[in-house]
């Protein structure tokens, strides 16, 4: 996640995968690897929740930076993720319990002695030979559902079964380029024109989520699966972010009723909510300064998604 045109998305460095094959450099092994997040970013928050509702809490490490970005090095202007001196400074971050680091960058300069992309979140690291693995979302979220199966605690748990993996791509498609980057497209519009046409094409994509959404109880049927981790991340920071501060207020999630129950029924899948803390959300949206220069964080609304939803009706 970068504030440099956040709605344009490169393409990520590194691209190792773990894997289960024989003499793959990065076997799935309990304790080697760690997955650096922030709380605030959507891309890094699916992985964790993969890796919470898969059960690999004690296999794989994770710690979160902080909310508000700073320099990076006293010798340029570059700003990013940084990680606090102590776990005392904000709730819910921590130092960087391996390599010391003090922001995400350090990280990738200790992996790449010639790296030029972005320093963003997510990272999976191995610890054991000092180096990102990979630091693309998608796949990282892929890995946490498959190679390790041998060592998670809900192993049964498919989130891109076979038998779906077409209808769950075509979707994947359009949540992220309309849903999940859409918000940023609207956030980071620079003429009226292309803000129009994001949000148009935002709502119009939530519209089509609603009704799917009105005939099943997820995105592919009756099962849950990474289109529906995709999509909970955005939605989880709608109302909280995305409408304040991106300008995405045509509606609120609330008067959705099947997405907002859908909501709710995502965020109780034990170990999702884990990887939602609203109060990181809401600062890093807040602390984009040239979206809200007085970084004043709102106070609300303060939904309680762990309330009774509906969605069960489904699966009656």
């Amino acid at each position: 996640m970068s504030t440099a045109d956040a709605s344009a998305r490169t393409v990520s460095t590194f691209c190792s995968f773990i894997s289960r094959e024989p003499n793959s450099d990065f076997p799935p092994q309990a304790g080697r690897y760690h997955l650096y997040i922030s709380y605030g970013c959507p891309w890094a928050s699916r992985c964790l929740a993969g890796l919470m509702i898969k059960g690999l809490e004690k296999v794989i490490s994770f710690n979160s930076v902080k909310s508000k970005w700073g320099r990076t090095k006293d010798t340029d202007e570059h700003i990013g993720w940084l990680f606090p001196d102590s776990s005392t400074e904000e709730d819910g971050a921590t130092p960087d319990p391996w390599n010391g680091a003090k922001s995400i960058r350090e990280l990738y300069e200790m992996a790449s002695t010639n790296y030029s992309g972005k320093y963003s979140v997510p990272v999976l690291w191995d610890k054991k030979l000092k180096t990102i693995v990979n630091n693309e979302s998608s796949e990282i979220l892929r890995m946490l559902n498959t190679e390790f199966n041998d060592l998670a605690d809900n192993p049964q748990l498919d989130l891109y079964p076979a038998h779906l993996q077409a209808k769950i791509d075509e979707i994947n498609e359009w949540v992220f380029s309309d849903i999940n980057n859409g918000v940023y497209k609207c956030g980071f519009a620079k003429k009226q024109e292309d803000y129009h046409e994001a949000v148009n094409s935002l709502f119009a994509a939530l519209d089509k989520c609603e009704e799917i959404l009105s005939k099943q109880q997820y995105l592919c049927g009756g099962t849950v699966t990474e289109a529906d981790v995709r999509l909970f991340v955005t939605l989880i920071r709608f109302d909280e972010a995305y409408l304040i501060y991106f300008k995405c207020n045509k509606k609120n999630l609330r008067e959705y009723p099947n997405l907002f129950n859908y909501t709710k029924d995502i965020f109780q899948i034990p170990g999702m909510s884990s990887s939602v803390n609203m109060e990181h959300i809401k600062k890093v949206y807040g602390y984009l300064h040239h979206i809200n220069p007085s970084g004043i964080i709102p106070v609300g609304p303060d939904i309680d998604y762990s309330s009774t939803h509906d969605r069960a009706r489904f699966s009656t």
